[in-house]
């Protein structure tokens, strides 16, 4: 359908889809002439024509001189949240008439095509608003059609591995876990996706790997750290169950009600169906889980004891049950029959036999257990002499207990005798190895270890100490410790490596080589400049301009970002990085990275030329003189960037665009706002609205 004009048909609306038009009901026929008439008349006289053009905000190029004023520019712009907006306004609102008998209204209209990311983003609000409803088989088939729009979106196959998931389809849900960690291995809840994908199939081992992947990407990830400890426990209670139980009935309750199949089952009974709806419920089954020592607690919950019975299919009675005399409607059995004969009388309580006391401890024992307890309060008076001479006297009286070894290497460390510290540590960890102790105690010996060695200087030795500390326990203080080591070790490397003399002979044979054209080599030099002497900005600028050449537009963008970060007012920094926009044809930031190098140097060639051709493709751009394809991904790449999606999702500025379209008066009001046309001039520059 083509309009002559803005009165063929009434006002019509172009909601992010092409050929989709809405015509005003009721509105009568208008020739070209009479709505060129009734604009003029609208309008009023020619000096409130002219006060009603913007005085303040000029476009960054030359105003087409066939266009009156922005009010009488018809506007084409792509939003894809302004869609459903759009829709509800047309069927639910009254529409604004218009601000004379037949003044015109500016009309919105889309291009043939659209970017992907306005058709798949209503598949996948469906689906989260499904997933979240625990509608999974609905959330999967919303999940499927956005992922037949964009099937490059890692997004998307995260969350519909979360449905399987929670549909109990967990191969389905590991095959789009994986898929999402081969589109975006550093994303930490690909990872986490896989994780519980493998717990429910029962595959421990690769869960425990999935999360500590993970958590190698966020170690600060609540939902992988929890999520490990949930595979580990439930690989501990497979373990226990394939050797025959651990005697833990609490271990094997929690094992069984772990099971992935028990959801399937409380679905199916009747009597547990309603159940799944109530949060508390879900709450407390997930708590049970987690911790089976807890189950106890809920024994006299009655629905607890039900979901025991649908896991070991018979009837297990309650607390509550038991003290009402047994299971319920048991009462209505035995009034319907003839009264039970009385109980007999209970037989006579035999006498209960005394508690036999407990075990003393060995005497030897008992004072070595005094002498640490003197040891430990010396020690927190920072008398460490006397702490020391407590300590070996429990080792002399009991050498079994390594806490002993321990503590004294814990005095030894703040007396600033690090070396006797190791070697006590080691006699801890050999003793330990010994006994068979626990394994907590040997990976305190080795933190122990790793903070006299970090405290030493030996960074890479304390780095060993941790890493064997955490085979044997994993603890959160000895992992920021081994991280924090870490950090200091390559600080120190990065730092023992600077040298501004070499730096700067590294630079003058990247200049030769970049003059002989090349660049691969000339970026080598260049890495190596930057390696000895990182606070440079001429050595970025230079990498950026070879990186531009190879093509390798991030690279080069990168680094005249960090040129300018250390040197603000080098103009040849914003050049740079101005080139690299323009070449991968995001005009509207070429535009703004060229003024502003101009606010440092406005006499600079360079960066007056790139503006002038940033300049003639917005223009190109807006007025409709480019081909589909580039239209095409100059949209795409325009809703990528997160400040245009800041602007399209703002509600004042949906209203703005939609009274643009059906009211010129309310329209007028908003041009005169320097912030909204700003805005509207960046989706202009961006290529989101065009004026032709």
């Amino acid at each position: 359908m083509k309009l002559s004009s803005a009165f063929d048909r009434g006002r019509f609306l172009a909601i992010a889809r092409p050929a989709l038009f809405t015509p005003r009901r009721g509105a009568p026929r208008r020739t070209q002439a009479t709505a060129s008439r009734h604009v003029r008349r609208a309008q009023g006289p020619p000096s409130a024509r002219d006060a009603r053009r913007l005085p303040s905000h000029p476009p960054p190029f030359p105003p087409r001189r066939d266009l009156a004023s922005p009010v009488d520019r018809p506007l084409v712009f792509f939003a894809a949240d302004l869609e459903k907006n759009a829709r509800d306004e047309i069927s639910s609102r009254p529409r604004a008439r218009p601000a004379g008998p037949g003044a015109a209204a500016t009309h919105l209209t889309l291009p043939p095509s659209s970017p992907p990311l306005l058709r798949f983003l209503p598949h996948q609000k469906l689906g989260n608003d499904a997933f979240s409803a625990g509608k999974y088989a609905e959330a999967i088939e919303h999940f499927t059609a956005a992922i037949a729009v964009d099937a490059s979106n890692h997004v998307l196959y995260s969350n519909r591995s979360a449905a399987h998931a929670g549909n109990q389809d967990f191969d389905a849900a590991l095959t789009d876990a994986e898929r999402t960690v081969a589109m975006k291995p550093d994303w930490p809840k690909g990872y986490s996706r896989k994780g519980a994908a493998l717990h429910g199939l029962r595959r421990y081992d690769d869960a425990v790997d999935a999360y500590e992947a993970g958590l190698k990407l966020d170690p600060a990830s609540a939902v992988l750290s929890s999520g490990l400890e949930d595979a580990k426990a439930a690989k501990a209670r497979a373990a226990n169950a394939r050797g025959g139980g651990s005697g833990d009935p609490m271990g094997d309750i929690g094992a069984m009600l772990s099971s992935p199949e028990l959801y399937g089952k409380l679905a199916t009974d009747p009597s547990t169906r309603g159940y799944l709806a109530q949060p508390d419920f879900i709450a407390m089954l997930g708590d049970v889980q987690k911790h089976p020592d807890k189950f106890g607690q809920y024994m006299n919950d009655p629905r607890m004891m039900k979901v025991l019975s649908v896991a070991l299919g018979v009837s297990v009675m309650s607390g509550e049950e038991a003290a009402n005399g047994g299971f319920p409607g048991a009462a209505a059995g035995d009034a319907a029959s003839d009264p039970a004969p009385p109980p007999p009388p209970p037989p006579p309580k035999a006498p209960e036999p005394e508690p036999e006391p407990e075990p003393e401890l060995a005497s030897e024992k008992k004072a070595a257990l005094e002498e640490k307890a003197k040891g430990n309060a010396a020690y927190k008076a920072k008398d460490f002499e006397t702490a020391l001479k407590h300590y070996d006297a429990a080792i002399a009286l009991d050498d079994t207990d390594i806490s002993f070894l321990t503590n004294k290497a814990a005095v030894l460390f703040e007396k600033g005798d690090y070396d006797a510290c190791v070697a006590q540590c080691d006699a801890a960890v050999e003793r330990g190895r010994e006994l068979r102790v626990d394994y907590k105690a040997v990976a305190r010996a080795m933190t122990r270890k790793g903070n006299a060695l970090a405290k030493k200087g030996d960074l890479e030795a304390a780095i060993e100490a941790y890493n064997k500390s955490l085979m044997e326990h994993r603890s959160a203080d000895t992992l920021e410790r081994k991280n924090a080591a870490e950090r200091q070790l390559k600080e120190a490397r990065v730092k023992a490596y600077l040298d501004p003399a070499k730096a700067e002979e590294a630079r003058e044979r990247g200049n030769e080589l970049f003059k002989a054209q090349k660049y691969p080599e000339a970026v080598e030099q260049y890495t190596e400049s930057i390696a000895r002497n990182p606070e440079d900005h001429r050595v970025y600028s230079n990498r950026a301009a070879c990186y531009t050449k190879l093509a390798a537009f991030n690279e080069a963008l990168k680094d005249a970002e960090k040129c300018i970060e250390l040197k603000p007012d080098f103009a040849k920094g914003y050049t740079r990085k101005g080139h690299v926009e323009f070449f991968t044809k995001q005009f509207d930031k070429a535009l703004e990275t060229y003024q502003e190098g101009l606010k440092h140097d406005p006499e600079n060639e360079e960066l007056r030329d790139g503006l002038r051709r940033s300049m003639i493709e917005i223009q190109r751009g807006s007025t409709g003189q480019v081909d589909e394809a580039e239209m095409k991904e100059r949209q795409a790449r325009a809703m990528a960037d997160p400040e245009i999606q800041g602007i399209l999702q703002d509600p004042i500025m949906r209203q703005v665009l939609n009274d643009m379209s059906t009211d010129p008066r309310a329209a007028a009001e908003h041009q005169k706002n320097p912030v909204i046309m700003a805005k509207i001039q960046k989706l202009i520059n961006a290529g989101i609205v065009q004026t032709r």
